[in-house]
């Protein structure tokens, strides 16, 4: 059974499931998708790392505490740090920045070899390929994708499936505008850079001082979220992100206007349509996948397979090795092939009325 098969399987079975009829109209080119450490936590539940923020600063202080590279104290109290602060990410800067020269500079730093250490032989780890899958036929479409984790799990599976992935760094100017506007279908943008790439990794926009005050770069980002919408799947705490904030939100006007969706987790209901209420000022609407996180992988690869029947406007020139196109492509030979007989029939009935 092929992915497609495996995919509409899915939908068949879970027909009464319902979902908002402005996100599964979308093209898959209109959206561009944001994942987050549950899209990761999803694929490769053995590494705890990859569950939250918090589950990667304590296996990184772990790591620190075993290769010694961190003063015994400074763990201890990183480790207090990670249970009682709330903006997890100024605690993982300091931590950084902690690991790294006096000078600022972030290189060389002990930070790697304990990510390192933490994410070693990632593609062995992944367990549960799913959302994966389904991300890569959204790719495949023209979806958009951009990550604010450290992991490179989509770009391996989509090596794994023979597909030209590219990691992108907020740093390469050249490669990010080309991304925006659509130009490098297989990229993934890590907009807080890479494990395997620690020099480029930043926690807060002043590392991107060149980014953010660059005015071609930024109009480019900015537009894609007055134009395109964003679809957070597997994110928390996103839009309290530092980054994610400067790239888009920050002269972003009249965002309630927009048009955004988040899916979540819908742990109790008073929260939830908390959650709802408040994101709709911001112009997301916040679904639900499920009450328990063993609905998230299904749900989101019966979601982009609706996404993915939509039919887009040059329909007939998709190509056949893409997730629908290969399901078309029988379809497509018939219509060939009836055209084909169609125009031969014509031809004889004009040659033979020729001949009277």
């Amino acid at each position: 059974m092929d992915s497609l098969e495996k995919m509409t399987s899915s939908s068949e079975q879970k027909s009464s499931r319902k979902f908002l009829k402005s996100l599964i109209q979308k093209q898959p080119q209109e959206l561009l998708l944001v994942m987050g450490t549950g899209v990761s936590a999803a694929v490769a539940p053995g590494i705890p790392a990859l569950r939250s923020w918090r589950s990667c600063l304590e296996a990184v202080l772990e790591a620190a505490e075993q290769l010694e590279v961190l003063h015994p104290g400074d763990v201890a109290r990183f480790r207090r740090k990670v249970t009682k602060d709330r903006d997890l990410l100024v605690v993982a800067h300091d931590l950084i920045r902690k690991m790294s020269p006096r000078t600022g500079d972030t290189k060389p730093n002990f930070f790697q070899d304990c990510l390192m250490e933490v994410f070693d032989d990632l593609e062995r780890h992944i367990q549960n390929p799913l959302v994966l899958q389904a991300v890569l036929g959204l790719m495949e479409r023209g979806t958009l994708v951009l990550t604010t984790n450290y992991d490179n799990l989509l770009e391996l599976f989509g090596q794994q499936q023979n597909k030209p992935m590219e990691s992108l760094d907020l740093k390469d100017k050249t490669k990010v505008l080309q991304w925006a506007r659509g130009h490098v279908k297989y990229g993934v943008l890590h907009i807080h850079g890479l494990y395997t790439d620690p020099c480029g990794m930043v926690l807060d926009p002043s590392g991107y001082k060149d980014v953010t005050q660059d005015p071609e770069v930024m109009e480019v980002l900015q537009s894609l979220y007055r134009t395109k919408s964003f679809l957070f799947v597997g994110c928390g705490e996103t839009l309290r992100d530092q980054i994610f904030q400067a790239l888009f939100l920050y002269s972003v006007p009249n965002k309630v206007d927009l048009e955004h969706y988040m899916v979540v987790l819908k742990e109790g209901e008073d929260q939830f349509f908390k959650h709802q209420a408040d994101m709709l000022l911001h112009g997301i609407k916040v679904v639900s996948y499920g009450a328990s996180f063993d609905h998230f992988p299904g749900y989101v690869q019966d979601l982009a397979s609706r996404i993915c029947r939509q039919r887009s406007p040059d329909a007939d020139r998709v190509d056949s090795t893409t997730l629908l196109g290969s399901a078309c492509q029988g379809c497509a030979k018939r219509k060939l092939e009836e055209n084909g007989t169609e125009v031969s029939k014509q031809l004889r009935q004009s040659d033979d009325a020729g001949a009277s």
